[in-house]
Parts: C-alpha cells; sequence; structure tokens
C-alpha cells in the first residue's frame, strides 16, 4: 500500500506522460488542457488504492482510474457551460478560453475516451467495468438535472435533496472503488460493499462541503465562505433550518433566500444565524457523522484483513475532518 500523496504523485506524472493532443488540435488541445489543470484527484486516487486493498498492483487499476478521471474532467466541461462559469481550478474554463462549441464537442469526445480506456482489460473485466460505468454516468447527469430543477423549487425535500447529491457526487466515489476491486478480481461481495463504502462516504463529504461552505475557515477552505448562501442555494442546511425554524425565523430565511443585495456580509451573517439558532448546523454535523459511520458499518464484514480495514477507517476519518 502507499499513501494518498504517493498515489497522487503516481496519478500526476501518469497524465503528465498521457498524449491526448493529435488531429486535429481544437478537439484535443482542450482536453489536454482540462486533464493538466490537476485538483486533487482523489477518484482515481480512490481507483487506485482500492485494488491494493484487494493486493493487485496499483499499475493494473491504472487505465481504470484514468477513465474516472476523464469522465470526471468531461462532466466539469460541461457544468461550466451550465453554469456560464469562468473559470476552474482558478483557471479559465474550456468554453471560456475556446468557445462554447468546442468546449461542448471536447466534453462528448472525453466521454467517449473514457470509455477507450477500459479496452485495455480483458473482456469479463472490461464487461464489468463498463456495465459500471455506464450506470454511474447516467446517474451523474440524473443528479446534475435534479440540481437544476431545484433551483426553481421552493418545495424541495430532504430525501430529494440527499438522492440529488447522491447521485451528482456520491456514486462516482462509490464507482471509482469498486472499478479498482472489479480490476483486483475480489469477491462480488467486497466489490459491493466497497461501493456502498465510497456511497456512503461520498455523501458525508458532500454533506461536509455543504456545512463547510457556510462556516469553513476563509483561510484554509479554498473557495468563497457563504458561497451557497449568496447564490441562494437549498442545501441540507436549509433544508433543515427550514424543517426546525418557527414562523418568524422560516419567513425570514424565505425571505434572504430570495434577494441579490450588492453587498452580502449582512445577508450571510444573518442566515447563519439561522442555521445555528434553529439547530440546523447540529442536524447536519449528525448527518456528516451517520454517513460516515454507515460506510465504517461495511468495513465490519468485508473480507480483507484488520490493517487494510484500519486504512480505509483512517481515510474516511481525515476525509470527515478536513477544513478544506
Amino acid at each position: 500500500m502507499h499513501a494518498i500523496s504517493q498515489y497522487q504523485e503516481i496519478i500526476k506524472t501518469h497524465f503528465e506522460e498521457l498524449q491526448t493532443v493529435k488531429e486535429p488540435k481544437n478537439l484535443y488541445e482542450p482536453i489536454q488542457y482540462i486533464l493538466s489543470l490537476g485538483g486533487k484527484r482523489m477518484r482515481p486516487v480512490l481507483t487506485l488504492m482500492t485494488s491494493e486493498i484487494f493486493d493487485v498492483s496499483y499499475e493494473k487499476a491504472l487505465h481504470a482510474a484514468t477513465a474516472i478521471e476523464v469522465f470526471h474532467n468531461f462532466s466539469l466541461i460541461h457544468d461550466d457551460i451550465m453554469d456560464d462559469a469562468p473559470l476552474r481550478r482558478g483557471n479559465q474554463t474550456v468554453h471560456e478560453k475556446w468557445d462554447l462549441n468546442t468546449g461542448i464537442l471536447s466534453g462528448d469526445a472525453m466521454l467517449i475516451l473514457a470509455y477507450q480506456f477500459f479496452e485495455n482489460y480483458q473482456p469479463h473485466i472490461f464487461q464489468e467495468l463498463a456495465k459500471l460505468f455506464s450506470k454511474t454516468a447516467l446517474e451523474v447527469c440524473e443528479g446534475q438535472q435534479y440540481d437544476v430543477d431545484f433551483e426553481t423549487r421552493d418545495d424541495v425535500t430532504i430525501p430529494e435533496y440527499l438522492k440529488m447529491i447522491e447521485y451528482k457526487t456520491a456514486v462516482l466515489v462509490g464507482a471509482a472503488m469498486k472499478m479498482g476491486a472489479i480490476v483486483a478480481e475480489t469477491s462480488q461481495e467486497n466489490a459491493n460493499l466497497i461501493y456502498d463504502f465510497g456511497l456512503n462516504l461520498g455523501i458525508a463529504f458532500q454533506l461536509q462541503d455543504d456545512y463547510l461552505d457556510a462556516f469553513g475557515d476563509p483561510k484554509t477552505f479554498g473557495k468563497q465562505v457563504g458561497g451557497d448562501i449568496i447564490e441562494n442555494k437549498k442545501t441540507y442546511l436549509y433544508l433543515k433550518a427550514l424543517e426546525f425554524s418557527n414562523k418568524d425565523e422560516e419567513e425570514q430565511l424565505q425571505h434572504l433566500f430570495s434577494i441579490q443585495p450588492n453587498d452580502n456580509t449582512d445577508k450571510i451573517a444573518s442566515v447563519k444565524t439561522i442555521f445555528n439558532s434553529s439547530g440546523a448546523s447540529k442536524a447536519t454535523q449528525d448527518a456528516i457523522k451517520e454517513y460516515t459511520m454507515k460506510a465504517f458499518e461495511t468495513l465490519k464484514i468485508m473480507s480483507i484483513s484488520e490493517d487494510k480495514k484500519l486504512i480505509l477507517r483512517m481515510f474516511g476519518e481525515k476525509l470527515m475532518n478536513r477544513s478544506v
């Protein structure tokens, strides 16, 4: 087994050596560009780590890990187009650096390229990887659509929100881990359990992201604190605050989430006060712990050594104690 930082370095080196630029350049250069922007690359790291959890060298999982990362970046190109976002990881988004049509077409090509990396495996492994990948890719699209729909709805429920973050974020974490298990040719039970581990950890991670967006330290969070409040996003915090608030707080919160002041300082402070006083902050922290514990429950029945279980548990604990 390697440390997370070592897996990240392996992935970084692998993508630097991966040649995706060919003719026509205007199709492939944007792909090389988005892949070169880096990021934490946690999804491919999880694929490599999982293969070694099940006693197979990470090298065998590199193609599957590449597919996951290429797909993830494809989704980012199209998300940025939908959000009209100017920046990604501090750099120009693909559609801003080139144009809208290039962003759409290069993104489409990345989805196809992701599938091609599975062709490096034996037919029975290819079939399992492709089946999981197709299911996951469709769920990610469904999650994105739910997220878009929620922007114009005032009746979003907690179960609906949890389903949205499961599809938009968590299924890709679960799939990244299960792909490592498939490549390692472990038992079906182990593969399903590691998927559930990743899925629940992915939900906890997104809930943690919601919480940190409001209450994170601006010095370490890496994004503008209060961004979701400024954008009137109906996060778990917001939905729980509505559920727990008295009538006056509920009306105040709904009003605050209907306005776009030039200076958001007072708005952010007022919303955070309601999040705290209503008990929504604590409920969100409780939910983060609940889904983390659900992930850890799968370790009890997974057929791996105790030291491997400890590695997965420590990874989960580190993820949940993050401030970024």
